[in-house]
């Protein structure tokens, strides 16, 4: 039952229609109205201009990033990571859908990019970080908001895999010298119980 409630208040905070607020605040418009029809950062660069671009897209992110951090809020997660994980998983996808169709905004809203990326900032810092870098990368040599948030979709299932592979190499590399360690202390203690019993 907390789950589902915490799952819900993702969704809610994932319903905050950041865009849309701003246009309407600072320009009187809908920012639904024009360009790609979408309330998302990637329309209001285009509309709206870098500086409101930028400002849409932290509060976007900082939706997703928001929701997988209240799995906090729930004492029996703090011990169990991979249950922790996937709650924190299934909290940002609610506010991913939530940033899609948002209560608060007629079920309107953008295509969840930057949400899911502050999902992945919560959950996975490193991989996100990485995909923010090909995102600045791209946007500085292309200026093409859409180019750059593709190639950084694209470079995100690369970096996990190359994550993941590191980890594993790393933990099969430490299992590897720990049973040398241990043959060594095995061989060496053999080694002196013959010697003690020749002595005898």
């Amino acid at each position: 039952m907390k789950e589902l409630l915490i799952v819900l208040t993702a969704y809610l905070i994932g319903s905050l229609p950041t865009a849309v607020w701003v246009s309407r605040y600072f320009f009187n418009i809908d920012i639904r109205e024009y360009g790609s029809g979408n309330a998302g950062a990637t329309n209001t660069f285009r509309v709206l201009g870098k500086k409101w671009g930028t400002f849409v897209m932290i509060g976007d992110m900082l939706k997703g990033l928001l929701a997988v951090k209240l799995v906090w809020l729930l004492p029996y997660y703090y011990d169990h990571d991979l249950a922790r994980t996937s709650l924190q998983i299934g909290l940002g996808l609610a506010a991913v859908v939530g940033h899609i169709y948002p209560i608060w905004a007629d079920f309107r809203g953008g295509k969840g990019v930057a949400t899911l990326f502050g999902m992945v900032l919560g959950i996975q810092p490193n991989v996100a970080l990485c995909c923010v870098g090909i995102f600045i990368l791209v946007l500085y040599l292309t200026r093409w908001v859409s180019l750059s948030s593709i190639l950084a979709s694209i470079a995100f299932p690369v970096f996990i895999l190359v994550s993941n592979s590191s980890i594993f190499i790393n933990d099969t590399f430490c299992a590897f010298a720990e049973n040398i360690k241990h043959a060594k202390q095995v061989t060496v203690k053999n080694w002196f119980n013959k010697r003690h019993i020749q002595q005898k």
